[in-house]
């Protein structure tokens, strides 16, 4: 499994693609949090949090993740190589698992600059230092879990076709489905809003913004991974029948 991840790893740095989503990813969250006049503005908001981050960041991934893992499978499927993947000494798991892992890890190290944010912050508050970095350090939590479902459903969606941009609408599709779309049904279900509401993962990642870690959270978001990633393997079952 090591080797996927290495390979997966080196074909985002060996071309432009994992330079690409990092910068994509850092300039278009420091454009809306510290250049343009809207809510997600951290200078207008005249509070030393990292609220807007974490409210922006999970509709940027939803599009960014799947440009990632769009090309994971489909890619292999399209020159051919596939067949020639799943013969290798390796288990359709290890398979699944390095992909997924190599995507994962690239998101992060998109993640990690961000940090400094949490500095930025901390010494524009009044008192300096005034920060809440229970719920901080909570949101970041919640958006590793985050990337993880991300991740395993674009992995699933790049079994699905050999055109990378069909994987990448569909996969774009169920993570806003999964992130937005239960909350949105919600509001149409007064009654039923907080059983509805429980079924997406924006009500999981806001629970863990408020710098609880709830065993409930962890094991909705882990979940959705495995799920994504049983039905990957499914897929490729499927296939290699």
């Amino acid at each position: 499994m090591k080797s996927i991840i290495l390979r997966e790893i080196k074909s985002f740095f060996g071309s432009p693609i994992g330079y690409l989503v990092i910068a994509i990813f850092l300039i278009s969250n420091g454009l809306f949090l510290w250049v343009f006049k809207s809510d997600y503005n951290i200078l207008d908001t005249g509070y030393a949090d990292l609220t807007p981050f974490f409210t922006l960041t999970p509709w940027i991934l939803i599009f960014l993740i799947p440009a990632v893992t769009m090309r994971s499978f489909s890619d292999e499927k399209k020159q051919g190589t596939l067949e020639l993947l799943l013969t290798k000494p390796l288990s359709i798991w290890e398979i699944v698992n390095g992909k997924f892992l190599g995507s994962f890890f690239l998101i992060i190290l998109a993640i990690i600059p961000t940090f400094i944010y949490v500095k930025v912050i901390s010494s524009l508050g009044l008192p300096e230092g005034n920060i809440d970095m229970g719920s901080t350090i909570g949101s970041y939590f919640g958006l590793l879990f985050l990337i993880a479902s991300y991740s395993a459903i674009g992995i699933f969606t790049s079994t699905l076709s050999e055109n990378q941009i069909v994987a990448f609408i569909i996969a774009v599709f169920l993570c806003f489905l999964f992130y937005f779309g239960f909350e949105g049904l919600a509001s149409l279900v007064p009654g039923q809003s907080n059983i509805i509401s429980a079924f997406g993962m924006q009500d999981h990642f806001k629970s863990m913004s408020r710098g609880v870690i709830d065993t409930r959270d962890v094991i909705y978001f882990l979940s959705i991974s495995v799920l994504f990633l049983s039905f990957t393997v499914y897929q490729l079952k499927s296939f290699k029948a």
